[in-house]
């Protein structure tokens, strides 16, 4: 059954802040879902406060901040009302399967932050996108969220499991967690977070967002429907085309003439068998035109997730001069995204567009010392008399290997962390001189895209985006006041 209030688009939740409180915000004023990612926002908050703050955006939200000594505290660790001054990033706390209380407040306040701003002011649909493969960051994250109302949770990058009992155990004051995916374990490891210790007597009655699984696979979306305790409120069915990361093929990976990995039938959702599940569900990946939304309708979904159009508009969070770089890209046919199936540290396949000076180019990936700082991708492993450690893939090839990584997963390796915070203009500057390059990411499928820049050859707002999206659709799209 799908509710009355179901949005038609739902504006994709991409990268490190590129899906942004503006731009989430707009989609929303306009009656459609708008998202934020909900990836490293501690670091995005912190590094934000040393840039001083831009427009005083985010010191506003933290003033609303249920625990005003919690919010006081970041502000006076971070926040240099004059910036860097040329100075690098001064670095946030990591994350781990027990994370310090510094840590946890940062992204706590961080994702309260981004959610609030893109809530201020109107009573439209706000949500939050979260990669299953930073595990150790959800419980945290998503009780910033619910602090600020968010009124949706999407997931993917794995298999979502644990997140509805996550968000039913913090709704009700209650600790909730998720296991962690450890290396070598000999026992289960649980991060958890308990509202009550975080916030004390300033913990508000939360309120339980609606979740969403992103799911590439019927056979997935089954799974997840058949018990109560991991049932969603509905799906997202992405395509291998979509932008970030994506899942890889079953069976053996095989490559094509590019390098890139080859996917066929049985890697297409069966959304026939999506649709008898009874839940509402959204396509993704290559349906971001009107024909797209109409095909995903008449295939029984409530509409479609869209990505790159809304990456591209003007208020997207990428920086302004690389948004410039891609579209002048697109103006010139010479825009070009290339699913690379050794990019990311998590595994995945990693869409990369090309683009002069970023991590695309063999030379800027080959001048890149290899470290690994931010670490929101490196996974934990347990060691032999039971501690726990830290890897990443891209990290120093002997640093890894002497954490009993296999040399072979570091070939190729990126640091997307750094490239993604990089593509938003807050890229580290390090002491040697050395700027991190951005690792810029869309989807595949530019025709909505291409077909947007014609219409508007100045650029295109997110409402211009929607506008095109939704003119081939009877159903209203109403405005929030």
């Amino acid at each position: 059954m799908v509710a009355p209030d179901a949005p038609l688009i739902i504006q994709g939740g991409m990268g490190v802040a590129v899906s942004s409180w503006q731009l989430a915000r707009e989609v929303s004023l306009a009656g459609h879902l708008g998202v934020v990612s909900g990836t490293a926002l501690d670091a995005v908050l912190a590094r934000s406060l040393q840039d001083g703050d831009p427009g005083g955006h985010r010191r506003r939200a933290l003033e609303h901040f249920p625990d005003q000594e919690m919010a006081a505290r970041v502000v006076e660790r971070y926040h240099r009302p004059d910036g860097r001054q040329g100075r690098p990033y001064r670095p946030n706390p990591t994350l781990t399967v027990t994370p310090s209380t510094a840590a946890i407040e940062l992204s706590v306040l961080g994702n309260f932050v981004e959610v609030w701003l893109a809530k201020e002011g109107h009573d439209g649909l706000v949500g939050i996108n979260f990669l299953e493969k930073i595990q150790m960051g959800t419980p945290a994250a998503a009780l910033g969220a619910m602090l600020a109302g968010v009124d949706y949770v999407l997931m993917g990058a794995g298999i979502p499991r644990e997140i509805p009992k996550l968000l039913r155990d913090l709704e009700a004051g209650r600790t909730g967690g998720v296991t962690i995916d450890v290396a070598g374990a000999t026992t289960r490891h649980v991060s958890t977070i308990d509202p009550v210790s975080v916030m004390g007597a300033h913990l508000p009655q939360l309120r339980r967002p609606k979740f969403l699984a992103i799911v590439s696979l019927h056979s997935l979306a089954t799974y997840l429907n058949r018990d109560p305790d991991i049932r969603p409120d509905g799906f997202v069915v992405e395509g291998p085309p979509a932008g970030g990361h994506s899942a890889p093929p079953r069976g053996r990976m095989t490559l094509d003439e590019h390098g890139e990995p080859v996917y066929g039938d049985r890697d297409m959702a069966d959304l026939a068998a999506v649709a008898k599940l009874g839940l509402p569900f959204w396509l993704a990946g290559a349906h971001g035109t009107p024909e797209g939304v109409v095909a995903a309708r008449e295939a029984g979904a409530v509409g479609v997730q869209a990505g790159t159009v809304f990456a591209l508009c003007e208020e997207s969070g990428l920086a302004p001069e690389i948004r410039g770089e891609l579209v002048a890209a697109l103006g010139r046919d010479e825009l070009h995204v290339r699913n690379d199936p050794r990019a990311s540290p998590t595994g995945f396949p990693f869409k990369i567009a090309n683009i002069a000076g970023t991590m695309s180019e063999p030379e800027t990936y080959e001048a890149r010392p290899r470290l690994c700082d931010l670490s929101y991708l490196r996974s934990p492993y347990e060691r032999p008399d039971g501690s726990l450690g830290y890897r990443c893939a891209s990290e120093p090839v002997d640093v890894y290997l002497k954490k009993g990584g296999d040399i072979a997963d570091t070939v190729g390796r990126m640091c997307l962390c750094n490239g993604l915070m990089a593509n938003i203009g807050i890229g580290q500057e390090r002491k040697d001189g050395y700027v991190e390059a951005p690792a810029i990411t869309l989807g595949q499928d530019l025709q909505g895209a291409h077909r947007l820049l014609k219409a508007h050859p100045e650029g295109w707002s997110a409402r211009d985006a929607l506008a095109w999206l939704c003119s081939q659709v009877d159903a209203p799209v109403g405005a929030v006041q």
